[in-house]
C-alpha cells in the first residue's frame, strides 16, 4: 500500500462523501478480486451484470481502471460500499495455496477462493483491533514436520501446561494463546464441501470451522484440534496431501485424549454407556473414542465396524443427540468480539469500525460473531 493511496483514503473518509469519481482514482484491483470472490461470483457473471466484456473485469483486476460510471455497479452487484474497491487500506493477500482445508479434494477452486478471502477479512477486523486492544500475544510453537503427531501434540500439552487430563474448554485454549477462531458466515453450499481450514501465515494463526460443524461440539473440537495440527505441523508444507490430513488427525486424538490417560479408562468390551460417559469427560465424541479403542489396539477392526453400526442405529432411534456449541461457552469463538467490546469501551462504535474497513454493517457483525438481535417482521 503506497503512501499517496493511504492518504488519499484517508482524504475521502475524512469527506465522508465517497464517489465514484474518486474512487476511480484510487481504484485497487485486489479489492475487486477479493470481493469478487467473497461474493462467490465469476469474471463472466460479473461482466454480465454491469455489462461488459469478462476480458474487460479481467484487465481491471489486472490493474487497468474502470470508468468511474462503472464504479457503483460494481460495488451494488457484489454487496460491497463503493469505498471497498479504493486503495489505501492494510489487506492481507493470501494465495489458497497457504491455507489448509479439511476436505480439500472436495472442496471447489472458487469455495477455496471464497474462503481465503473471508480469512484476509478477519486479519483485517483483528488488525483493526489490535489498533486499540492489546490482544492476547501468540504462543503457538510450530515448525515440527519432524516429529511424530502424537509427540507434537503431547509437546504442544506440555508447553501450554495442560497436564494429561482432558481440556474442558478447547477454543478458549487457543484464543488466550493468540490464536483467531471463527465460524464462517458461509453459504450452505460451501459449508457442506469446504468444513474447516487454516493458516499460519498470518501474524496471528487464523482458522475458521463453518457452522455445521458448531451444531456439535464433539466434532467441532476435533475440527478445532485437527486444524490445530496443521498450524503446529504443517506451517511451511504445501497443503493438500493426504498424509497431512491423516497426521492432523491423530494429532487431534493424542491432543484430546492423551494415550497414557484415555487407555486405562477404555472398555475392554463394546459397552456405549461407558464410552457415552467418556464422551462427557474429555469432550470428544462416541465415534472417535471407538475409533481410538481400535487405534490403541483394545478393539479389533471388526468390532470398531460393529460398534459402528450399532451406533448408527442407536442415534436413528434418538440416542446420544447432537449438542451444539450454543450451550458450551468455552467452544464458541469470543476474542474478536470481546475485544471490539473493550475497544467499544473507548469510543469505538461498529459503525465507525464497518467505515474504517469499508464493510457493510452486517458483516462486520458477521465476523465479530455477533447475532442480529432485531426482531424479524413476518407477513402472514
Amino acid at each position: 500500500m503506497s503512501e499517496r493511496a493511504r492518504l488519499a483514503y484517508a482524504a475521502g473518509g475524512a469527506r465522508g462523501s465517497w464517489t465514484a469519481a474518486s474512487v476511480a482514482q484510487i481504484f485497487d484491483p485486489a479489492r475487486l478480486t477479493q470481493a469478487r470472490h467473497l461474493a462467490g461470483r465469476t469474471k463472466r457473471e460479473v461482466a454480465a451484470a454491469i455489462g461488459v466484456t469478462p476480458a474487460a473485469v479481467g484487465q481491471y483486476e489486472a490493474g487497468t481502471r474502470p470508468r468511474p460510471d462503472l464504479i457503483e455497479p460494481l460495488a451494488g452487484y457484489l454487496g460491497v460500499p463503493i469505498q471497498f474497491l479504493a486503495a489505501g487500506r492494510p489487506h492481507a493477500k493470501l494465495d489458497a495455496s497457504a491455507a489448509h482445508f479439511r476436505h480439500l479434494r472436495s472442496t471447489r477452486s472458487y469455495q477455496r477462493a471464497k474462503a481465503v478471502a473471508l480469512v484476509e477479512q478477519l486479519w483485517e477486523l483483528t488488525h483493526a483491533l489490535e489498533q486499540r486492544v492489546r490482544l492476547p500475544q501468540v504462543d503457538v510453537p510450530t515448525g515440527t514436520e519432524a516429529e511424530l503427531p502424537a509427540d507434537a501434540a503431547r509437546a504442544l500439552r506440555r508447553h501450554w501446561n495442560l497436564g494429561t487430563g482432558p481440556i474442558p474448554h478447547l477454543v478458549r485454549t487457543l484464543e488466550t494463546r493468540g490464536v483467531v477462531v471463527a465460524l464462517a458466515p458461509l453459504a450452505d453450499g460451501d459449508v457442506a464441501t469446504v468444513d474447516a481450514f487454516s493458516t499460519s501465515h498470518l501474524p496471528r494463526p487464523t482458522m475458521v470451522v463453518t457452522r455445521d460443524r458448531a451444531d456439535d461440539v464433539y466434532w467441532h473440537r476435533f475440527t478445532v484440534a485437527h486444524e490445530l495440527g496443521h498450524i503446529v505441523m504443517h506451517g511451511d508444507a504445501i497443503p493438500g496431501d493426504t498424509a497431512q490430513e491423516r497426521a492432523a488427525d491423530a494429532f487431534a486424538a493424542e491432543f484430546l485424549t492423551p494415550r497414557a490417560s484415555i487407555l486405562p479408562a477404555l472398555p475392554a468390551r463394546l459397552n456405549f454407556t461407558a464410552l457415552a460417559d467418556l464422551q462427557q469427560v474429555w469432550g470428544v465424541s462416541i465415534n472417535s473414542l471407538l475409533y481410538r479403542c481400535r487405534e490403541l489396539g483394545l478393539y479389533s477392526d471388526s468390532t470398531a465396524a460393529r460398534g459402528y453400526r450399532r451406533l448408527d442405529r442407536l442415534r436413528a432411534e434418538g440416542a446420544f443427540p447432537a449438542q451444539s456449541i450454543s450451550g458450551f461457552e468455552g467452544e464458541r469463538p469470543a476474542l474478536l468480539a470481546r475485544a471490539f467490546d473493550v475497544a467499544a469501551g473507548h469510543g469505538l462504535t461498529l459503525a465507525a469500525l464497518g467505515v474504517q474497513l469499508a464493510w457493510p454493517l452486517h458483516r462486520v457483525r458477521e465476523l465479530l460473531g455477533m447475532t442480529d438481535r432485531r426482531p424479524e417482521l413476518r407477513l402472514v
